[in-house]
């Protein structure tokens, strides 16, 4: 017998399963639920930005200011004019001035300019009133010699220096003596010396010599500070250029890579980039000068070594993977 349900008991029943609004929802039994999620909070990606670049604006700061101090102290030393000689009214100046040391060649140019004063001079000092001899040292390669009443013109004087090595780059000194007294008219006349130096990649510091009748200066010449710290520059990059290719064949080798091409390329670039890196040293130092000694052969032969490893070990876990046999 076949029971027929009538749809107004179903919908009660079904009205009567939902819950009531001022009822508190029933769970069953032994089960938890979850509580709602927090949402979530937004990233403080300015205060993280601005505690990175706050410390990088600092450093660039002191890097700036410490820059200007050194190079400030540094062009004064080059603008230094050291002044010996006599005083008197009646005298012949004589600005000497290096142009350039050639250390190669054990000698500097110097460029010099003579200027009759008082009643040694007319037409303001650019011409002597009679036949003007400078005589130099024996260091200086050669005398000077102007004509009565022609006009002075500025001459470059070769001068040799002595002590120190080209082999001591960037820790090579150079020493010498410039000595100049004037004959005017046959007579010996007062000389006063005024020295400086115009050649950024050397220093200078002169010393007087006691003399009645010339002007004399022991003077010393040695690399500037700025290229020492480029040296010594170049020295820590090519020490870390070294480390890296050393840290790098060290992994290659250990995990056994097989046959990295980029890591070989970049490796070989490293190599023949840092011979080039290495003769762009201010001052165009020989090979077997400190410099190379300290750290770029040393350099050298560590990532050439590095390349050569890479590529055995390579090659040899390459073979042993082609002699696997395959399942």
């Amino acid at each position: 017998m076949r029971w027929i349900s009538d749809p107004v008991d179903e919908d009660r029943t079904a009205a009567a399963a939902l819950p009531r609004p001022d009822e508190p929802p029933t769970h069953p039994v032994g089960v938890i639920m979850a509580p709602p999620s927090d949402p979530a909070r937004p990233r403080r990606s300015g205060t993280s930005m601005l505690r990175v670049l706050l410390p990088i604006a600092v450093l660039i700061l002191v890097a700036v200011a410490v820059g200007s101090w050194l190079q400030f102290t540094e062009r004064q030393v080059i603008d230094t004019v050291h002044t010996v000689g006599s005083t008197a009214r009646d005298r012949v100046d004589v600005e000497a001035a290096i142009q350039r040391v050639d250390a190669s060649a054990r000698e500097l140019s110097l460029r010099v300019r003579v200027t009759p004063r008082g009643a040694f001079g007319e037409e303001e000092g650019s011409a002597p009133v009679a036949a003007l001899t400078l005589q130099t040292s024996a260091q200086t390669l050669g005398d000077l010699e102007f004509k009565a009443h022609e006009r002075i013109t500025t001459k470059d004087l070769q001068v040799a220096v002595t002590e120190g090595s080209i082999s001591d780059y960037p820790f090579d000194s150079y020493e010498t003596d410039m000595e100049f007294w004037a004959q005017l008219g046959g007579k010996d006349v007062p000389v006063r010396l005024l020295f400086s130096n115009n050649d950024t990649l050397f220093t200078a510091s002169a010393t007087p010599t006691a003399s009645r009748d010339e002007a004399g200066l022991e003077v010393k010449v040695s690399r500037s500070g700025s290229l020492l710290a480029f040296a010594a520059f170049m020295m820590i990059v090519m020490w870390a250029l070294a480390a890296s290719v050393l840290l790098g064949a060290w992994y290659l080798t250990t995990h056994r890579q097989g046959m990295p091409w980029p890591a070989l390329g970049w490796m070989a670039a490293t190599l023949f980039a840092l011979s080039a890196f290495r003769n762009n040293a201010p001052g165009s130092p020989p090979i077997g000068c400190v410099l190379d000694w300290f750290a770029f052969l040393w350099a050298e032969t560590i990532i050439a070594l590095c390349l050569i490893t890479v590529v055995v070990t390579g090659i040899h876990s390459a073979l042993q993977a082609d002699d696997t046999p395959r399942t």
